[in-house]
């Protein structure tokens, strides 16, 4: 069961945002893995923290179809190279829907939480892949891929939030310099001379 509380869902949309995350929760479990279910949670606490949530009208079946349908399409579940890998019809029937009530709705959702190529969104394979969209910044007027850049300007990238963490030093790396813990320091000035 989810924490809503944790998930900062407001209390007049719980009930609805708890309908919808038990038939993620249960579709995930049975089809997909534990990724995709910490996913769908957080895509159902955002859409409840709209105002007005969308969430408020419609079958929780289809709001949670469409949240792992859209989910699916950023991270490629569709593609059968990619693991897991679901149908979009073995997906519509886990949830009871059609495809195309599906395919409607996860376009609402991807368009309302602005999925397309957002790191906190996909799954934690697709953002360290060597292709990776999200790794793409522009600089200096060029579109780079920023693990190529220095340091300093993976920092800078990261503090604005666009880049999901410092490449440099890796997710957990970046964990522990955003906590303090981390044991060496890293420079955000390069030195002259070095």
């Amino acid at each position: 069961m989810a924490d809503l509380g944790a998930l900062k869902i407001p209390v007049a949309m719980r009930p609805a945002a708890d309908a919808i995350i038990g038939w993620t929760d249960e579709v995930c479990a049975a089809l997909l893995d534990e990724e995709y279910a910490v996913l769908a949670r957080n895509a159902v606490a955002k859409l409840a923290r709209k105002r007005p949530s969308p969430l408020q009208s419609g079958r929780p079946s289809t709001w949670a179809g469409a949240v792992i349908y859209a989910l699916g399409q950023v991270n490629y579940l569709f593609d059968k190279s990619s693991k897991p890998y679901l149908t979009t019809d073995e997906l519509a029937a886990a949830f009871g829907r059609s495809k195309s009530t599906l395919s409607d709705k996860a376009k609402q959702v991807r368009d309302l939480l602005k999925m397309d190529w957002n790191a906190e969104f996909m799954r934690r394979d697709m953002v360290d892949g060597e292709n990776s969209i999200v790794w793409l910044i522009q600089y200096d007027g060029l579109v780079m891929d920023v693990r190529g850049l220095a340091i300093p300007i993976q920092i800078e990238a990261f503090e604005k939030g666009i880049i999901p963490y410092i490449p440099a030093i890796g997710r957990e790396g970046t964990a522990a310099w955003l906590s303090g813990d981390l044991g060496f320091v890293v420079q955000k000035d390069p030195v002259p001379g070095t």
